[in-house]
């Protein structure tokens, strides 16, 4: 079996900024696809990957922020025409509600390209599974995917998930302050690709009217370069990928955002680019 992991987006935040797309990874066994996130340009971002819309068996969302499920449903309306199987999608509430806003929304199109132009019915290859519980939420003959509830607030339900197979096992932590949690689901995982924020950089980044309640959010809600090494470590993790990095603008380095994940950690840093295969 064979499992590879590629960054489809690695930018932290919803407005677009620089050559980094919107959270997204891909993890592939043995070609089959399970996506973790859907940012803006998930759709053009698998296929810049190589991977075909037909490799879809399962799309899982953290959470409800618009950089990480802006283009889930978008992911099929523009694939349409390349699926080949039902996929499912797990995420925490309201994905019923929202998937079911996103068919309302597109209704005419959809109508048109069914009927002018032959499609199969879009939402029959859909299959929706909401969910708030932690736990193994996903198995098949390839993956086992586990969840854990992380810290996210003012969310009420966050998740991370743990993607397990024959190989080799992957966390995507998803949006999360330091907690506990995620450090449970990762031990002794292969990889962890953790999100990260510099803070001496974020005063720009909160330019404007709203900026001091950005600020707050950021700083209550994520989890600073600095900690990332010693989650990893107490996780005993041998390889981090930082990913989701604020601010996704080169105004921070590789070489600064690498040193500084080095805090208290031992294992390999690998500093998250779009499209990287690891």
């Amino acid at each position: 079996m064979s499992t590879q992991l590629v960054l489809l987006g690695t930018a932290g935040g919803p407005t677009p900024r620089g050559k980094r797309h919107a959270p997204s990874q891909v993890i592939l066994v043995d070609g089959e696809a399970y996506v973790i996130d859907c940012g803006n340009g998930v759709a053009g971002q698998l296929f810049q990957a190589g991977v075909p819309f037909s490799a879809l068996r399962a799309v899982f969302i953290t959470h409800h922020h618009s950089d990480h499920n802006a283009d889930l449903g978008n992911l099929f309306l523009l694939g349409w025409s390349g699926l080949s199987q039902r996929t499912t999608i797990i995420g925490p509430p309201p994905l019923m509600s929202i998937m079911r806003c996103f068919f309302e929304m597109n209704q005419y199109d959809i109508s048109i390209r069914t009927s002018d132009e032959g499609r199969p019915s879009l939402e029959e290859f859909i299959h929706l599974e909401e969910t708030t519980r932690e736990g193994v939420v996903y198995r098949d003959e390839r993956v086992q995917v586990t969840a854990a509830l992380v810290d996210h607030p003012p969310l009420a339900h966050a998740f991370a998930y743990r993607i397990d197979t024959a190989d080799r096992s992957i966390v995507i932590s998803g949006d999360t302050k330091p907690c506990e949690n995620l450090i449970a689901l990762a031990n002794h995982a292969d990889i962890l690709v953790h999100e990260a924020m510099f803070e001496p950089a974020i005063g720009n980044l909160v330019l404007g009217n709203n900026g001091l309640s950005i600020r707050d959010h950021l700083m209550k809600s994520h989890t600073s370069v600095t900690d990332v090494g010693a989650i990893a470590e107490r996780a005993g993790v041998p390889r981090l990928v930082l990913s989701h990095l604020t601010p996704s603008s080169d105004v921070v380095s590789h070489d600064i955002w690498e040193s500084n994940a080095r805090h208290g950690y031992h294992g390999d840093v690998i500093v998250g680019e779009d499209l990287l295969v690891i």
